[in-house]
């Protein structure tokens, strides 16, 4: 007797910076591997902190992957596996639309789709994207980090530029790490301006 394949989900990771969304994502991962599922993870072109070639967690666990600047690259390398696992979600290229109906349409092939990325930028805004997969997703982990500030559990990324708050005008989008964020409370955050 044959069993019937499962469906396909949507799962996502989201959090602030350093709140170990990466580290899941490889844990799970990892999960998939040991239990032989065939399996495909991607990273953003545009995120090298670590290695190009990898996805990595700022405490050093890492996995390969395939380097992608679209979801379309993800569509067209998702034939012939399972599972596939998508870091650093807002760091695509493609308008947040075409980011969704691309995991929709991974889903809806019966895949297993793992995504992990920033919930809010450093503007404490959403990230569109994420916030439309986090609707319609089978299963949604918001983790959090420590305050760098007063250890209290934190929600969002502070951007800082030689120390202080970035400023409401500056991109959405700058790749980086500890010398350039921090974790924070919301009463530690500091909007900005």
């Amino acid at each position: 007797m044959t069993r019937p394949s499962s469906g396909g989900r949507i799962e996502v990771i989201c959090g602030c910076m350093f709140s170990g969304k990466t580290e899941e994502l490889i844990r799970r991962m990892r999960q998939v591997m040991i239990a032989r599922q065939p399996c495909r993870i991607f990273t953003p072109r545009l995120d090298t902190r670590y290695s190009a070639r990898h996805v990595a967690s700022h405490a050093g666990a890492r996995l390969e992957a395939v380097p992608v600047s679209s979801i379309t690259e993800v569509l067209a390398g998702a034939d012939d596996v399972q599972v596939i696992a998508l870091d650093e979600l807002h760091f695509l290229s493609d308008e947040p639309e075409a980011i969704v109906t691309g995991c929709q349409a991974l889903a809806d092939r019966g895949l297993r789709v793992i995504i992990a990325g920033l919930d809010q930028n450093y503007r404490a805004e959403p990230f569109p994207a994420m916030m439309h997969l986090m609707a319609i997703a089978e299963q949604v982990d918001k983790l959090y980090a420590i305050c760098a500030r007063c250890g209290a559990y934190a929600t969002r990324s502070q951007r800082l530029i030689d120390g202080k708050p970035a400023p409401a005008d500056a991109p959405t989008i700058v790749v980086g790490g500890l010398e350039l964020y921090e974790a924070r409370c919301r009463a530690c955050y500091e909007p900005a301006r």
